[in-house]
Order: C-alpha cells, then structure tokens, then sequence
C-alpha cells in the first residue's frame, strides 16, 4: 500500500526531504535498492514477482513513487503491474505536461494508484480514479491510499510530526526522520476510514508502521536532497516481527 511524506522547500539545507513506507505482503519477494544493471542510473528496490519498484531516483534528477488507491470493489484481476508506472517516470526525457497526458490516457489499464512524479524540483501527484494531478508546491504533504492529503489519522500524524521537525534550528536527524516511519500507532475505531475492506484490517492499516505475521512495512526509505543537489538515501528493511534485517546507504550528486 505504501505511505509517503514529502517536505518541500521546508529545510534550510534541504529543499526536498521524502520519508517514505513500503506496505506488502511479507511472502512478496523483493530485492532492496540498488542500482538496476538494465537502468544503471536507476536507484530503486525492486519488486521481483512484478518486475517494476514502488520508489525511485534517477541520477537524472528524476523521483518518482508509487501508493495504491484502497478501493478493492474497483480493483480487477487483469490490469498492468502499477510498478512499471514508477520505472517510466524515472526514465522519462519529455516534457512532464506530456508524461501528465499519458498517464491520464492510460490510467484504466491500472489498478488505482497515486504517482508522485517529476524532476525532484518539479513535483507532481497523479490521481488515477479523480484523473486529477496537482504540482507540489512548497509544503509539506501525505500520500497514503486516498487523494493527497486526505486527512486520515496516520496522514495528518506524519506530516504534522515531519514540519515540526523541519521547523526545528538542530540539524536534520535522519533517525528523528525514521522515527516518524516506524510509528506503530493505529487509529481509533471512530477515527477509521471505510474504504471497503474489513474493520480489523481498516484497524491494522491506520498506522503509519504496519506490522502482522503476513502483511506489514518491509521498507522504511529516507532521501534528502541538499543545496548542492547531493542526494543521499537510506533504507532499512524489516522481518514480519518488525526488526531490521538489512540497510541500504547511497550518496551521490545528480546530474
């Protein structure tokens, strides 16, 4: 499902801060980021059963990331892997008004999806049952399983929590940054959205770190972009149990 919080232009040494979530299946394979031997400017994980990635930069400048839209009386059986949806943005060299136009000519051979796309100074959000795309301007923004910024519980808590540490006069701590990606607290009953699925599972879904024996946050990634456009990612990936099993570190600048 995913989770993403974006800060832009909200840092004084960092114009563009992403905290983001990986939510899937625990029995899904999937290879951490790396850059891909067939896209070699690519950086991204990689969703093996698929082929296609929820989260990616490019050493072009390009950021693209993926959430699925909850809505699973719309959803069907026959439609494209919404990865490749990311993999496309990342490696386009168009003009972003023409990428906006096929995504919008596209979008039913997908299941619903947002697509966060764009060169990183130049950010937009796809919605594909609305068709609607909106630029991200400065601000710091949420992007669960609903439109931008819809106010559900675990939305609101991330973007709150990432302004107030984008306010602070301490340097950025990356690990304040995880701490926001790892909160496990769920919703109250009254607080859960009805998007069609069963309470119990609104109820495990409404935090921002998911964890359950089948179905829970594999990934936490945290990129920041500086004044000098050095980007630096880093990821930890976790065990059904919640605990890290691997981390992921790349620095470099972008083209």
């Amino acid at each position: 499902m995913c989770i993403l919080f974006i800060a832009v232009n909200q840092h004084p040494d960092y114009p563009l801060i992403i905290a983001a979530n990986r939510d899937e299946f625990h029995a899904r394979l999937t290879q951490a980021s790396h850059f891909w031997d067939e896209y070699p400017g690519m950086l991204a994980g990689k969703d093996c059963q698929a082929g296609g990635t929820w989260l990616g930069a490019h050493r072009n400048g390009n950021f693209a990331a993926l959430t699925n839209i909850r809505a699973p009386s719309k959803d069907r059986f026959d439609a494209q892997t919404r990865g490749e949806l990311v993999v496309q943005a990342l490696h386009n060299q168009g003009a972003w008004l023409q990428h906006t136009a096929h995504l919008s000519a596209t979008a039913h051979l997908y299941n619903g999806f947002n697509l966060v796309y764009g060169h990183w100074q130049d950010l937009h959000v796809f919605n594909s049952h609305s068709a609607e795309h909106h630029a991200l301007t400065d601000g710091v923004y949420g992007l669960s399983n609903a439109q931008l910024n819809t106010p559900w519980p675990k939305t609101q808590q991330g973007v709150s929590a990432l302004n107030h540490l984008c306010q602070q006069s301490a340097p950025l701590s990356i690990d304040a940054l995880f701490a926001i990606l790892t909160d496990a607290t769920q919703a109250h009953d009254e607080q859960l959205p009805d998007t069609g699925i069963a309470k119990p599972w609104e109820k495990l879904l409404s935090s921002v770190f998911i964890q359950s024996p089948d179905y829970g946050t594999r990934c936490s990634t945290v990129i920041t972009i500086d004044k000098n456009q050095h980007l630096t990612w880093q990821e930890r990936s976790y065990a059904s149990s919640g605990q890290i099993t691997s981390t992921q570190h790349f620095d470099f600048n972008l083209d």
